[in-house]
C-alpha cells in the first residue's frame, strides 16, 4: 500500500488560483469632457481618490473626438470609441456601440464627446452612488460615489461660466466640483488631457496638454499648478 502524509494531500487538495486576476477598485471619480468650437480643442479633466486615475480614464485625439471611462473602467472604450468616432459615427452612436459590446455594461460610467460637439454619456444602474452625469451645450460631466448630484451640477455650470481657453474651462469645473463635495473617500489624483491639431510640442503632434498629479494630498491644486507652467512655457 503506498502512504501519502496527510500534509501532501492538503497540499494537493488546494485551488490553484495562481491565474487568478485581482479585484479591482472602482475608478470612482469625477470627471468633466469638453470641446472648443472656436479651436477645434477636445479635452478631459477627472480627479479621484485612485492612484494615477489619468492612466484610466481621459482619452483623446484630435479632429476625433475625447472620452472618460470610470467607474468599473472599461479601458477598450477609450481606444475602441475613438476608431468608432473616427469611422463617423457620432458621440451618441459610438456610446451605442460601446455599451451594447460590454457585459459588464451595468458597472460602467462614460462620457463622450465628438469633434463636432455632440455629447454622449451612460451611468450603469450597478455603479456606487451617488452616480450620473450633466450635459450642456459641448460637455458632458459625470461621476460616481459623490456626495450627490450638486457635484456634477457645479461642474457643468463652472464649465459654462468659465471665459477662457477649454483647460481653464476643465479646470474650473474640477475645482467646483470638489467644492460642492467631490469623490466621498476623498482626493488623490487628476489630471487633465487637451489634444488641438498641432499643438503638440514643436508643432509635431497634437498633444496640446497632457498633466498628471498621481497622489497627493490636494491633487486638483497641484494639477492646477502645472498648468500655470504649462502657460508660461508654451505660447498661446
Amino acid at each position: 500500500m503506498l502512504l501519502i502524509p496527510l500534509s501532501l494531500l492538503f497540499h494537493l487538495s488546494e485551488p490553484d488560483i495562481s491565474n487568478e486576476k485581482p479585484v479591482l477598485p472602482p475608478v470612482a471619480t469625477f470627471s468633466i469632457v469638453g470641446y472648443d468650437a472656436e479651436t477645434g480643442a477636445l479635452g478631459i479633466a477627472v480627479q479621484s481618490k485612485f492612484f494615477a486615475v489619468g492612466s484610466v480614464v481621459p482619452w483623446a485625439e484630435a479632429g476625433v473626438g475625447a472620452i472618460a471611462t470610470q467607474s468599473w473602467a472599461n479601458t477598450t472604450y477609450g481606444p475602441n470609441g475613438l476608431k468608432l468616432l473616427k469611422s463617423g459615427l457620432s458621440a451618441e452612436q459610438t456610446l451605442e456601440r460601446l455599451v451594447a459590446e460590454d457585459p459588464g455594461r451595468a458597472t460602467r460610467q462614460v462620457g463622450i464627446v465628438d469633434a463636432k460637439g455632440n455629447i454622449a454619456n451612460y451611468t450603469g444602474d450597478e455603479c456606487n452612488e451617488w452616480a450620473g452625469a450633466v450635459s450642456g451645450k459641448h460637455y458632458t460631466a459625470q461621476g460616481n460615489i459623490l456626495a450627490g448630484e450638486d457635484v456634477v451640477k457645479a461642474m457643468g455650470k463652472a464649465f459654462e461660466e468659465t471665459e477662457s481657453e477649454l483647460a481653464d474651462k476643465l479646470m474650473a469645473a474640477l475645482f467646483a466640483g470638489q467644492e460642492a463635495g467631490g469623490d466621498t473617500r476623498g482626493q488623490q489624483s487628476a489630471a487633465l488631457l487637451v489634444v488641438q491639431e498641432n499643438s503638440g510640442y514643436g508643432g509635431f503632434n497634437d498633444r496640446y496638454i497632457d498633466l498628471r498629479v498621481d497622489d497627493a494630498e490636494k491633487p486638483i491644486e497641484e494639477l492646477q499648478r502645472l498648468l500655470e507652467i504649462h502657460k508660461k512655457l508654451v505660447p498661446r
